[in-house]
């Protein structure tokens, strides 16, 4: 498997994956809404999709002397790395946000949604979504990446739709606090989207292997 995965994140991750990985410092920018870094991450994933149907990377790995769940399962674990890279990034920034910079005018005068531990729990909301719906989708026939990628694309901006609005709400002002009087409140919340986002992938890749068994490529 470590083979494998070298193989997945030299060969098949191209240079723009990783590039959009600097779409995480999106965290910094001020009245701008911060979580659409999330979904150009997915995008620079859903980049090396395409550029594995257009090299037959698929069928490439499934020659392999491996089996074929083994395919599905090095495809989430490689987007869980890029991802968890991409939420080290977005989670120092909003460290930096809160300890360093909860004063500054830029950010105090921001009407949508600044970063902080909600802020995270929302990120991984997202990531969640693009597991199940692209990734999930695309194994259901290991060729379409157009289908599954709109409909994530669409939950992904109703997502943050509501991320951005929820803190108008009356009594969820604390959702969108930089205090840290308010963080028993948000901890909660965040180690809740912890355990969807690693719970529901695992299901997914669960469910795209039995899937994927059934696949004639």
């Amino acid at each position: 498997m470590k083979n494998l995965l070298y193989k997945e994140l030299k060969l098949s991750t191209p240079l723009l994956t990783y590039l959009f990985l600097g779409f995480a410092f999106m965290t910094f920018l001020p009245g701008y809404p911060i979580l659409c870094g999330t979904f150009f991450v997915c995008l620079g994933i859903f980049q090396s999709y395409q550029f594995g149907r257009e090299d037959n990377d698929i069928l490439y790995t499934v020659l392999l002397p491996i089996k074929k769940a083994d395919a599905v399962k090095l495809k989430y674990f490689t987007a869980l790395i890029i991802e968890s890279a991409a939420f080290l990034i977005t989670s120092v920034s909003t460290l930096i946000r809160m300890m360093f910079l909860s004063e500054a005018k830029i950010y105090t005068n921001n009407a949508l949604m600044g970063a902080n531990l909600i802020f995270l729990a929302f990120v991984l909301v997202i990531f969640t979504l693009f597991n199940v719906i692209f990734i999930g989708g695309f194994f259901k026939t290991a060729y379409g990446i157009g289908k599954p990628f709109i409909i994530f694309s669409a939950l992904n901006f109703i997502t943050i739709g509501f991320a951005e609005s929820l803190h108008h709400l009356p009594g969820l002002g604390w959702t969108n606090t930089l205090d840290f009087n308010f963080i028993e409140k948000q901890i909660p919340v965040l180690f809740a989207a912890i355990i969807i986002y690693f719970g529901i992938t695992f299901l997914s890749c669960n469910l795209s292997q039995k899937r994927f068994e059934k696949t004639d490529i």
